[in-house]
């Protein structure tokens, strides 16, 4: 989704939501390379204050905002969630890097969208629980979504200049996770320390728990929905667990294009700030097929994770069905992480939230927020 061109003149603005994360701390470091083309106009954190500052004194843009401060307050940033939806709006900013985690990233999109700006969308829960309300907020203000993760990259990168009613389906690929070839007598006892002890990539622990439950995938899916148009039946997820090849596409022809590198997310990030151009030096490891080799692939063992099953069911379901899978889920892995609830609890609550709250509205943002609450508060009191 979105078709502008990169400026070949002054440098563009771009805002980092959710600096001081490992999406965040990524495209500082593409920028940082590409000064001549970006510069960075505002950063936002969480609660990482230490790091924001190393970043405000490296980059010097011109808002600062931090959501939860507890150090002492620094007199020109800006304190409150409001911070996310002020530098997206800026008049400074072309290109917001949307890299928040969870539902608190929907606010932002929807500002940025309605100002005409190109959001750089790593933040997935923002289309999974308000799909159809950021893609009318897209085509109404003017904006563009460019996708981060690396798989809806992949795809996009593979159906740039091609008309879509020339797909047939995507693959999304999936690594499998720490727990690809456990079985379920060992799921059983998964630790955290196990579910964070991700193969290939480096992240934060919410979305590395998410990994592990395959509850990501099922994030991908939806999301892969808005931003290509394509019905469920045409979205399918393999295990790879090499993570070179990163999405396939197969053509209406029979024709398969696949978009392979190394496991790395500076590229992705690059190319939704440059898309649909591409720029050299990019610092991204040159690729050695016979180094990456043998490249496998496996079926999905949805029965053994439950989390992905009961996404994909709830996106297909529609409604508020989306954003009630994604609170529940978010609320579910915060009590793993704080080790109240095991790690097969997880799929447990989210099934109990789907089949209590599944069929609430999603029309509206006050519903879809309605929904979000409702089940973080079931999870919550059923759970916690």
């Amino acid at each position: 989704m979105g078709t502008g061109l990169m400026s070949a003149s002054a440098p563009r603005g771009v805002a980092i939501l959710g600096s001081t994360g490992s999406i965040g701390t990524t495209a500082l470091r593409v920028l940082e390379r590409q000064h001549d083309r970006f510069r960075v106009a505002a950063l936002t954190a969480f609660n990482n204050a230490a790091l924001l500052a190393e970043q405000v004194a490296r980059f010097k843009p011109a808002f600062v905002g931090i959501v939860r401060n507890g150090s002492e307050p620094h007199a020109d940033w800006r304190v409150g969630a409001d911070c996310l939806v002020d530098a997206a709006r800026r008049d400074d900013v072309d290109i917001v890097i949307n890299a928040v985690v969870g539902a608190a990233g929907l606010d932002a999109t929807l500002a940025a969208l309605a100002r005409g700006k190109r959001v750089a969308l790593a933040n997935k829960e923002t289309l999974v629980m308000a799909g159809a309300l950021v893609t009318d907020a897209c085509a109404a203000g003017g904006g563009e979504i460019v996708p981060v993760d690396s798989e809806h990259s992949a795809i996009l990168q593979c159906i740039t200049g091609r008309p879509g009613v020339e797909v047939s389906r995507v693959i999304i690929t999936a690594s499998g996770g720490p727990f690809r070839q456990w079985s379920p007598e060992q799921l059983e006892q998964a630790t955290l320390d196990d579910a964070l002890r991700h193969p290939t990539w480096r992240m934060g622990r919410k979305i590395t728990v998410d990994c592990a439950t395959l509850a990501n995938k099922a994030l991908e899916v939806i999301e892969a929905h808005f931003l290509f148009g394509l019905p469920y039946d045409r979205i399918e997820v393999v295990v790879h667990p090499q993570s070179v090849v990163h999405s396939f596409v197969e053509f209406i022809d029979g024709s398969v294009l696949a978009q392979i590198g190394v496991p790395s997310m500076e590229l992705p990030v690059l190319y939704a700030l440059t898309h649909p151009d591409r720029i050299a030096d990019s610092g991204v490891p040159r690729f050695d097929p016979v180094s990456t080799s043998p490249l496998t692939f496996e079926p999905l063992r949805a029965e053994q994770f439950p989390a992905f099953a009961l996404g994909v069911a709830a996106g297909r379901r529609g409604g508020g069905a989306p954003a009630v899978f994604n609170a529940a889920n978010e609320a579910a892995v915060e009590l793993f992480l704080a080790g109240r609830i095991r790690f097969g609890d997880i799929g447990v609550a989210i099934a109990s939230a789907l089949e209590s709250l599944g069929h609430r509205s999603g029309e509206t943002r006050e519903a879809v927020l309605s929904a979000d609450a409702a089940a973080r508060q079931h999870v919550q009191e059923r759970f916690g």
